[in-house]
């Protein structure tokens, strides 16, 4: 069994290396085509685009992962039951599900390296990319994002915020308002205004604080600081600092500390949490995809009727893909739950791959 398990993980990664380089090659030149002339009316020098498109392939590699699964092992499973080697191993008594546990075990591995590049080499890929591109080749002064008009922001003790004017470079906020609850009644228990805060020594100095505590519907106690440094405002200046940039140039754990900001600004995080659980949903997709090599490589057919079935996995395969961008949209725009959006297809298409996993062995 070592052997035979050698044989179909040597004949796999041989051929994927190779689909993998074609599939690197082709998008590159498709990339070249669509973004060289920007490139060259922005006045990049060759080094600056070469950086530009070396930059890019770990998302490629990410990207094509699964169709280059897919196809390669289209490939191995017609290569099987072109020269009857298939109809062989199973004479031996050799069940198709333990042929084909080598291939699993590499989708498997395939699938963890795919989620770590992703993790740690796409999101630093993808904003040095950008740097290159909007700093380096156009010129333009590094994103800022420390300035933000209108906020409301939700506090973790039953506290709304709104805040008139928030500057980052200054750490200072302009016209607050705090309205907090009290978590039995629902009424406003305590209500702060204040002009102005500063943050220094990792808290608030406060200006012209007014505080004004209620109970029962009126009020029942009135203070006022010209200036004061009391724990009133249950937030610090990264939680107003937005990140504009894609979620592909956030690892997991950037982009859940991101989306946890956004939730207490009182702002929608559809397409952030879709894209956190898809950091988990879609490397697994290259595992998923081996299911539909498998009805190749137990036909005994002529090569016309194997060609059909070949087809066929690349058609599912497709709507597959098809299946998980039409759910991330979905998410994206609240039509349906984000975790259901991430994970629905590979469920979905799990069950459909065991569903031909087990016709395989009829």
């Amino acid at each position: 069994m070592r052997i035979l398990d050698r044989y179909i993980v040597r004949e796999f990664l041989k051929t994927y290396l190779v689909i993998f380089i074609c599939f690197a090659a082709v998008f590159t030149v498709i990339d070249v085509i669509d973004n060289l002339p920007k490139l060259i009316r922005n006045g990049a020098t060759v080094e600056q685009a070469i950086e530009y498109y070396l930059l890019r392939l770990p998302y490629l590699l990410v990207l094509t992962s699964p169709v280059t699964i897919l196809i390669t092992g289209l490939f191995l499973m017609d290569s099987l039951s072109k020269h009857n080697e298939s109809v062989a191993i199973r004479a031996a008594g050799i069940s198709i599900h333990r042929t084909m546990l080598p291939l699993f075990l590499v989708g498997l591995i395939i699938s963890i390296i795919v989620a770590l590049f992703g993790e740690y080499v796409v999101p630093w890929a993808e904003k040095t990319r950008n740097y290159v591109y909007n700093v380096e080749i156009k010129g333009e002064p590094e994103e800022s994002n420390m300035l933000k008009a209108r906020v409301h922001y939700r506090g973790t003790k039953n506290d709304f915020y709104y805040f008139g004017f928030f500057d980052g470079y200054n750490n200072t906020l302009r016209v607050i308002d705090l309205a907090q609850l009290n978590p039995e009644s629902k009424e406003i228990a305590k209500h702060i205004t204040a002009s102005a805060a500063v943050w220094q020594n990792d808290k608030w100095i406060i200006q012209d604080c007014e505080i004004r505590d209620f109970g029962q519907g009126q009020q029942t106690q009135y203070q006022y600081y010209p200036s004061t440094d009391l724990p009133l405002l249950d937030v610090q200046p990264k939680d107003f600092i937005r990140i504009t940039k894609k979620t592909l140039s956030l690892n997991f754990f950037e982009l859940k500390d991101y989306i946890a900001r956004l939730q207490k600004m009182g702002e929608k995080a559809h397409k952030e949490i879709v894209d956190l659980h898809m950091k988990i949903s879609f490397p697994l997709t290259n595992l998923i995809v081996i299911f539909f090599c498998i009805p190749i490589a137990t036909t005994n057919i002529r090569s016309k009727g194997r060609g059909l079935i070949f087809l066929l996995g690349l058609v599912v395969c497709f709507i597959y893909l098809i299946f998980v961008r039409v759910f991330q949209s979905l998410g994206y725009n609240g039509v349906i739950p984000p975790v259901l959006a991430a994970w629905f297809p590979n469920i979905f298409f799990t069950i459909l791959g065991l569903f031909f996993l087990h016709k395989a062995e009829i």
